[in-house]
């Protein structure tokens, strides 16, 4: 018994750890489900698509694009930085949008390189969203 809690603890440990390495790619779409600037329940929507590149380790550079139903598309641009493999801070710049993002999120390992991730996002407009998507990584050593 002195021997299974230490196999076990380290068993699952193992089952949810996930970490990205450098030249690594990372696709992940998502959409808001909580926005201060809706008014109404389903009235409008906003789909987020996005290519990680990881420079190293903890550090991405960002493009993607953003989809409103009720504005005109924008080109995203940015990067993450990853305090933990399940834990970080993003900044995001939107041409065609006109604004600046400023987020955190987590990302939670559903099965080898697929993982659900969580995020706010403060836009320097004046709005904070609340989003949750899925991300694969594609390794790429």
């Amino acid at each position: 018994m002195k021997r299974f809690f230490p196999l076990a603890f380290i068993f699952c440990a193992a089952s949810f750890s996930f970490s990205q390495s450098s030249n690594d790619l990372m696709l992940g779409g998502a959409m808001d489900f909580l926005k201060t600037d809706n008014d109404k329940l389903f009235d409008k929507a906003q789909f987020g698509f996005e290519v990680n590149y990881f420079v190293i380790r903890k550090f991405t550079i960002t493009a993607g694009a953003e989809i409103w139903t009720k504005r005109d598309e924008s080109f995203v641009f940015g990067s993450r930085y990853y305090f933990t493999d399940h834990f970080f801070a993003r900044g995001r710049g939107l041409i065609g949008e006109n604004d600046f993002s400023l987020g955190a999120g987590g990302a939670i390992p559903l099965r080898n390189n697929w993982r659900l991730e969580l995020i706010g996002d403060f836009y320097f407009e004046g709005e904070f969203a609340v989003r949750t998507g899925v991300a694969y990584v594609i390794p790429l050593r």
